[in-house]
């Protein structure tokens, strides 16, 4: 009986996995409709799966064909093209919703290890997951989120003697550095450890000897994975990419991931109730953290209020800190309140209980079953067409157009997927790769600045698609020079009269 409990009845941690697997399942379809970069990467896996080449010269675009390309994520749009033939879009929903889990059951882990507390860690693992959530989309970054939950209890392994580590923590990123850009964050991380070794030596006056073992494991994990990371189809370029982009004032101010949070709206309330828990957790605590751990918070939050996007990673990273800081506190206080001493009963009475189940058994056959809710598309996966210009497709497709096309920037990849080779975009959401000069002629087009109507004779635009609100149509509409060949709702699409 105890061993059929424990093979079938979910632990807790394992029940946290499922909640988010199944409400990210439910919530796929408006994750694919808030940007429009799922069809690129579609576009670009099914091109490699296809050609057996990955891509390093641009082939999407007419405007900047031939170009060098840096292919920073074709791992992971290989996977997502692989799950779109086998379950069609919604095996990029159903993807998606296992790396979040995985994510969430990790964080649980690293927190319960850090702090010891199975309901401090349950809050914090709820917590951190509601605070990254402000950027679940179907898209690569996913990934990200996962593997920077992997190196983090790694690295903490390896500080505690576990030698794994050393050549488990380098394969890591030698994969990491080939799926998304954002494998510096795994760098930082690792910096920061070391810092808080050389806080230990330098100002604790902690025994060098004592501290080798460590210091060496550290180095060598650090200079493998920085050699695994140029392991890539674009060597060096990968890491000038990636810096290059982020220190592009016009492309990062540009791009609203990259912005400030924006604390009026409801999905950085969690991420702003993170900070001032660490303040006040510190603030009343007798017991301090570490130093890296202090490092590490301090670091990620600045990050997180610099740009939005890095939200996710400070509540990945933090959360085993929160932890084991609010678990400290809780024990200074038992004693002080009678109702924290019941908790505290409560607490070792659900661990006791959590201890003889497993789950992993049930965890695998919600994954199975949902693989055939997938095939038998119960899944909702779908490109909104009152959000992408579907019905304009339909018509492209029995109407082909010749010659380049202006496009709206956030519909390249929709247009890619489902047009290419037959149509090259003008632009998509690539913006590290199509630079400040092509996006601000963009900009200078939609906004009808002066010298719009050259751009488009540069780029020899001989048709339009865009938005049917958006003003460039209303000015090409009233233009003899430019007849409107389809209409409706979401969008227009205009040709160049010979």
């Amino acid at each position: 009986m105890n061993r059929f409990i424990r093979w079938l009845f979910p632990s807790l941690q394992i029940l946290i996995g499922l909640m988010f697997f199944l409400a990210v399942l439910a919530s796929g379809e408006r994750m694919m409709n808030v940007d429009g970069d799922l069809g690129r990467h579609l576009t670009i896996g099914k091109f490699i799966l296809d050609t057996r080449w990955i891509p390093t010269k641009d082939v999407f675009s007419h405007t900047m064909g031939g170009e060098d390309l840096t292919p920073h994520e074709w791992v992971a749009q290989v996977v997502f093209a692989l799950m779109e033939r086998w379950l069609g879009l919604a095996g990029v929903v159903w993807l998606c919703a296992l790396m979040i889990a995985l994510t969430a059951v990790l964080i649980f882990q690293l927190s319960w290890e850090r702090s010891g507390g199975w309901l401090t860690s349950i809050f914090v693992t709820l917590l951190t997951m509601a605070a990254s959530s402000l950027h679940w989309l179907t898209r690569p970054h996913l990934f990200t989120f996962f593997f920077l939950a992997v190196w983090l209890k790694g690295l903490e392994d390896l500080f505690q003697g576990k030698r794994y580590g050393r050549i488990f923590l380098p394969l890591l990123m030698l994969v990491w550095a080939n799926t998304h850009g954002a494998f510096l964050a795994g760098f930082v991380v690792w910096v920061v450890y070391g810092l808080g070794l050389f806080w230990n030596i330098w100002v604790e006056k902690m025994s060098v000897d004592a501290l080798s073992e460590k210091f060496r494991s550290w180095l060598w994990v650090g200079g493998l994975s920085l050699i695994a990371s140029l392991i890539n189809p674009a060597g060096l370029d990968l890491w000038k990419t990636s810096v290059g982009y982020v220190r592009n004032a016009y492309l990062v101010g540009h791009t609203a991931e990259y912005l400030s949070p924006d604390f009026h709206t409801p999905s950085t309330f969690p991420f702003l109730f993170m900070v001032i828990l660490f303040l006040g957790v510190w603030g009343i605590s007798r017991q301090k953290p570490r130093m890296d751990e202090v490092l590490i918070v301090v670091l990620w939050t600045a990050m997180g209020l610099y740009s939005a996007r890095n939200i996710p990673l400070f509540a990945v990273v933090s959360a085993p800190v929160l932890a084991k800081s609010i678990e400290m506190l809780w024990k200074e206080r038992q004693g002080y309140f009678v109702w924290l001493d019941k908790l505290q009963h409560f607490n070792l009475r659900l661990q006791s209980v959590d201890s003889k189940t497993g789950g992993w058994v049930t965890f695998l056959l919600v994954i199975v079953l949902s693989v055939w809710g997938a095939r038998s598309g119960w899944i909702p996966a779908r490109f909104a067409p009152e959000v992408f210009p579907v019905k304009a497709m339909d018509w492209l497709e029995i109407h082909p157009q010749e010659g380049n096309v202006f496009n709206y920037f956030p519909w390249g990849g929709y247009i890619l997927y489902r047009a290419f080779p037959e149509v090259r975009v003008f632009i998509d959401g690539q913006t590290d790769f199509y630079g400040e000069a092509l996006t601000r002629q963009y900009e200078q087009v939609i906004t009808l600045s002066e010298g719009w109507q050259e751009v488009l004779a540069e780029y020899k635009v001989q048709w339009v698609l865009m938005p049917a609100s958006s003003a460039l149509v209303r000015t090409l509409e009233s233009d003899s020079m430019w007849q409107a060949l389809y209409r409706d709702d979401v969008a227009v699409i205009l040709r160049r009269v010979p």
